[in-house]
């Protein structure tokens, strides 16, 4: 018989691409308390920039949240695929194109409270056409955007992805010149 009798971890379902767990973490007052973790395979995404400096997203139906959602072209890394990798496999299969580029961008938990999904984003630029055969189960609209209107959608709610909201308000961070600090040292000098 075991000295600890406490409750033990344990793993309640188990699927492709995400399994939940229930763990017992233990307190400094010497309690344990139960959290409800969910293990997901990590994805990888690709802010994809054409040379008139559109981005480059993908409509599917997400049954989760019952609607067709604008995002990102993104995927799950395969097991011993590099994230770059993959954020390159997905933008061929989702869009048809292929990058002569690929830029890490960001990497973020997507929410840490209850999951360990890691989702790392890569900017892809020099797009070149390279049409292949996506999975049969997606139906998917690729939809061309000025980097501004979509940064608009985002701000209006219209664009509500996640990975999608932080990989768009990331490239636009990176891509606009900092203003710079004025003499007094506060506020900003519009340039």
């Amino acid at each position: 018989m075991s000295s600890d009798s406490g409750p033990r971890d344990r793993e309640v379902y188990a699927g492709r691409i995400l399994t939940l767990r229930l763990k017992y973490l233990a307190q400094p007052d010497g309690r344990r308390h139960l959290r409800e973790i969910v293990e997901h395979k990590p994805g990888a995404a690709a802010v994809a920039v054409d040379d008139q400096g559109q981005v480059m997203l993908v409509r599917q139906s997400r049954p989760a949240v019952g609607a067709h959602v604008l995002e990102l072209p993104a995927g799950l890394i395969d097991p011993g695929e590099q994230p770059i990798d993959c954020a390159r496999r997905e933008l061929q299969e989702e869009t048809g194109y292929l990058a002569a580029e690929l830029q890490p961008l960001v990497a973020f938990y997507t929410s840490p409270g209850f999951t360990d999904e890691l989702i790392h984003i890569f900017v892809a630029t020099g797009l070149v056409a390279s049409p292949v055969g996506h999975d049969e189960e997606e139906e998917i609209e690729v939809v061309r955007l000025p980097l501004g209107q979509a940064i608009e959608q985002v701000l209006h709610g219209e664009i509500s992805d996640a990975k999608t909201v932080s990989g768009l308000l990331a490239y636009a961070h990176r891509s606009t010149p900092s203003p710079s600090p004025s003499p007094s040292g506060r506020g900003f000098i519009k340039g």
